[in-house]
C-alpha cells in the first residue's frame, strides 16, 4: 500500500477508547501481562495532548493516529513528547511508543508515522528523534535500521517507579537539605 492512502491525523479526545484498545495490543505484543497496563480513558483524557484541546488535559504527551481506507478504527500509533538535548541546546521528540496492528503490518504506516515525527522536529528546528526498543524485537530494530535510526550501544535505560519512586521522592534531598520545586 502506497504511504498516500494511509491517513495520519493528531488524536481528539473521542479517540481515547481506541488509543487504549491500541496500547493494550501493544502490551500483548511486548509479552506483558493485561494487568501491566494501568492507562484508562480517564487518564488518558487528563494527559494527553488533543485537538481540539481537551479541558483537563495536562497535556503531558501527544498522540498520532494511523488510519487506512478498509478500517474507521486507528490501526496504528505514535505516542510521543518532546525532550531536550542540553548539548545541542534545541528541543526534539521522544517517542514513547509505536504500534501497528499485526493486520497493518508491511504497508508503510510505521514509516509514515515516524516520517510524521520526523517532518515535526525539523519543523521545530529540534536536534533528534529517538525511541527505546526492545532487544528481542528483531524486526522493529532492523526496521528501524533500515530507516538510517543507529543503535545506541553506549546508553543504558534507567528507571525509577512505583514504591522506589515513591521512596526516592520521600527521601531524596533537595538543595542545601530543603525540599525543591523543580517545576
Amino acid at each position: 500500500m502506497p504511504p498516500a492512502q494511509v491517513t495520519v491525523r493528531p488524536a481528539t479526545p473521542s479517540d481515547v477508547g481506541s488509543i487504549l484498545s491500541l496500547i493494550h495490543e501493544l502490551a500483548k505484543y511486548e509479552k506483558e501481562p493485561p494487568s501491566t497496563v494501568e492507562a484508562t480513558e480517564t487518564s488518558l483524557l487528563n494527559t494527553l495532548r488533543f485537538t481540539p484541546p481537551h479541558p483537563t488535559s495536562q497535556n503531558l504527551a501527544s498522540c498520532l493516529l494511523a488510519f487506512t481506507p478498509e478500517s474507521p478504527e486507528p490501526v496504528g500509533l505514535a505516542l510521543y513528547f518532546t525532550n531536550y538535548s542540553t548539548w545541542r541546546g534545541r528541543g526534539g521528540i521522544y517517542l514513547e511508543d509505536l504500534f501497528v496492528k499485526e493486520s497493518a503490518r508491511g504497508k508503510r504506516i510505521g514509516k509514515r508515522l515516524l516520517g510524521e515525527l520526523a517532518r515535526e522536529v525539523v519543523e521545530m528546528n529540534g536536534g533528534r528523534l529517538e525511541w527505546a526498543v526492545l532487544k528481542w524485537n528483531e524486526p522493529s530494530i532492523q526496521f528501524y535500521k533500515s530507516l538510517g535510526a543507529v543503535v545506541m550501544e553506549e546508553w543504558q535505560t534507567m528507571r525509577v517507579d512505583g514504591e522506589v519512586l515513591t521512596r526516592l521522592a520521600r527521601d531524596g534531598e533537595g538543595i542545601d537539605g530543603k525540599s525543591t520545586t523543580l517545576m
